[in-house]
């Protein structure tokens, strides 16, 4: 029997919402006053914001404490409880999205690796999370366990939870891993830009196969303490062997999909299917570059061009900067993006993937351009209108907002349980 969910999930991709080329428009006047009609701006009901506050947003990547850090602010600088106009997340606006959990992500740059103090920074960066779960006690708390999410949302506070952006933050060693779980890391993407020795980005050249001996040592040593995986950021082949290793299910904390948008950092199709397998769930992020087709084909040229101005100026980074700067200049981003590409790829991974295994992974204030509609982190019920629009049930939107990242982490403690008891 086809299920009617599949039917919807079916016409939402091809005739709701149709995908074009990434290097051009649609085709005839006809097609494209069509097309733009049922692109034109979400406007959000109250039925969406019912069913939007009985889910609170459990969003996968948020970068404030490290804007935080670049700015120079510092939590003890900044009032959160005020908007900011330079930063994509605060107090008020994570209220009006209705955000319940959020996973901050404690990044530190991949040249702390070579700078021997990539342990010392993620550290750093943890304790500005505590240190927001401290000056803001009655917003926010630490959450980690699954549990303890379900009982600091129901006290009205957005739980708070450390993910490690990039597995250099170990310095290759397992007792560093387990180190940054004690701290309170909950999840870790096991590389960012950089490849490592032990697993490869989708950034950077290959060196280790996708995922060496050590790293999947790393990954049992993650199933066992109870620390999520995160597969954003890794090569495909790196993907592919991450998910043949684990034993618990896995999550692209903010990756999209590659079919709709064909950026490196997206998730091709049959990856999909693995982690539909693994019981995963891919987090959509929210940057424009991911997302919107023209703006992924834009990226891949500069990169292209980045690559070319570094051979140029093996020893100038400086002229190389100012040389990708002027192509920049040149080649803008389209500022076409807006909220449906976004449910392009919620569509898409829910066609390929199944309701369960798609959820948000915003990226705010880690990203410079972000879709019309979707600007800050008061816009998540933007998104829950859009799903409405498209035929998703309330049951299946609440899923999409948090429900599905909370089944893996608690399945993901469970195999902890499991393989701590065999040992």
């Amino acid at each position: 029997m086809i299920h009617l969910r599949n039917v919807l999930c079916v016409v939402a991709s091809f005739l709701v919402c149709p995908v074009y080329s990434s290097d051009a428009d649609p085709e005839g006047s006809a097609e494209k006053e069509s097309y733009a009609r049922k692109r034109n701006p979400i406007v959000v009901t109250d039925r969406a914001l019912r069913i939007h506050a009985t889910a609170p947003v459990f969003d996968g990547h948020n970068d404030l404490p490290w804007a935080l850090r670049k700015s120079g602010s510092g939590v003890g600088k900044i009032n959160l409880r005020k908007k900011q106009i330079d930063l994509h997340t605060d107090i008020p606006r994570l209220r009006s999205g209705g955000v319940g959990a959020q996973f901050w992500s404690v990044y530190v740059p991949v040249s702390t690796a070579t700078q021997n103090n990539a342990l010392a920074t993620t550290l750093e960066q943890i304790a500005v999370v505590r240190e927001l779960t401290k000056q803001y006690s009655d917003v926010f708390e630490l959450a980690l366990t699954a549990e303890d999410v379900t009982r600091i949302r129901n006290q009205g506070k957005i739980a708070s939870l450390i993910g490690v952006e990039g597995g250099h933050s170990i310095e290759n060693s397992l007792n560093v891993l387990r180190q940054l779980y004690r701290e309170g890391a909950r999840y870790m993407t096991l590389t960012h830009s950089m490849s490592l020795e032990w697993a490869d980005s989708c950034s950077d050249d290959p060196i280790s196969g996708g995922l060496s001996a050590f790293g999947e040592e790393v990954i049992h040593e993650m199933n066992r303490l109870g620390m999520i995986v995160d597969i954003s950021h890794v090569s495909p082949a790196c993907m592919r062997k991450a998910l043949e290793t684990t034993e618990a299910p896995v999550i692209f904390s903010h990756s999209s999909a590659r079919a709709i948008a064909d950026h490196p950092r997206n998730v091709p199709d049959d990856v999909l299917l693995l982690t539909k397998r693994n019981g995963g769930v891919v987090m959509v992020n929210f940057f424009s570059d991911f997302v919107n087709p023209v703006d992924a084909a834009r990226s891949r040229k500069r990169t292209k061009h980045r690559e070319k101005l570094n051979e140029l100026y093996p020893d100038d980074e400086e002229k190389a900067q100012s040389g990708l700067r002027q192509w920049e200049l040149k080649n803008p981003r389209s500022k076409r993006c807006t909220v449906h590409d976004v449910l392009d790829h919620i569509d898409q991974i829910v066609k390929v993937a199944g309701i369960d295994h798609v959820g948000l992974g915003s990226d705010y204030d880690g990203v410079p351009a972000l879709p019309a509609q979707l600007e800050d982190v008061s816009t998540y019920p933007v998104i829950t209108q859009g799903l409405l629009d498209r035929g998703y049930s309330g049951d299946d939107i609440r899923k999409v907002l948090g429900g599905n990242v909370m089944r893996v982490f608690e399945q993901v403690e469970r195999v902890s349980d499991t393989l701590s008891q065999q040992n």
